[in-house]
């Protein structure tokens, strides 16, 4: 089955504080150090690393294709990871690196680049949800009671049964989402996540595969120091 990643890695970061162009890992999200490393390559890694997967393709800015491409380089990754210019928009990133992909792809699986913490035994589930139904995606139930309101005025307490928080990655027949993105450009319609694309089409019923706590997305400073203790714990587990 051939599987193909895509990394949506063209955003400002601009919930870091800061977002300069650079390629020194100060500035934005997906170029931030952890260990020396870009937290964009570390996610790349992980993926590489997956049995599910054939191929990562990284939807970057314009400005960051050259120098991510001798980063790469030096990887010497055995599986292809392909750059491709992103949009304005992480749905439109997500849209230009669907449009180059061969026809022969079968399942196709969104991530934040900047979740770099998925675990492998997820990764086959949700593999494996959306090859036998056609879309599956990971997400965890919320710990917290959840309240609807309007304004600043409590109307409902809503069951956190029937709640989940959405994580990556979404997984879909390639041909889903394909018309999924169709549909949305069609229509003008622009999603929070590809799930929500997908969903419009009222064709598939979107299966939800538990998730972990660990599969942070680094969005704000205070996140790196999670991420670094959880860097350690993964350094420690390959070691045992």
């Amino acid at each position: 089955m051939k599987v193909t990643v895509i990394l949506p890695a063209a955003g400002l970061g601009t919930r870091m504080g800061r977002a300069a162009p650079e390629k020194d890992g100060t500035s934005r999200k997906q170029f931030m150090l952890l260990d020396g490393s870009p937290i964009l390559l570390h996610t790349i890694r992980k993926f590489v690393s997956s049995d599910w997967v054939s191929e990562i393709v990284v939807a970057l800015r314009g400005e960051d294709i050259g120098w991510v491409t001798e980063l790469l380089k030096e990887e010497n990754f055995p599986k292809p990871v392909r750059l491709v210019e992103g949009g304005d928009s992480r749905q439109q990133s997500v849209q230009n690196a669907l449009t180059t992909l061969s026809t022969d792809t079968e399942l196709v699986a969104v991530h934040d680049a900047v979740r770099p913490f998925i675990e492998h035994d997820v990764l086959a589930k949700v593999f494996e949800e959306a090859a036998a139904t056609g879309a599956a995606i990971v997400g965890i139930v919320p710990v917290d009671t959840v309240k609807q309101v309007h304004r600043n005025k409590v109307r409902a307490t809503i069951p956190r049964e029937r709640l989940i928080l959405t994580q990556t990655p979404q997984v879909f027949a390639y041909d889903l989402l394909r018309k999924a993105f169709d549909k949305a450009r069609e229509d003008g319609f622009t999603g929070t996540d590809e799930s929500s694309l997908v969903e419009r089409l009222e064709q598939v019923e979107v299966s939800v595969v538990a998730g972990s706590d660990r599969n942070i997305k680094i969005t704000k400073p205070s996140d790196m120091d999670l991420a670094r203790h959880y860097l350690v714990e993964e350094k420690v587990g390959q070691v045992s």
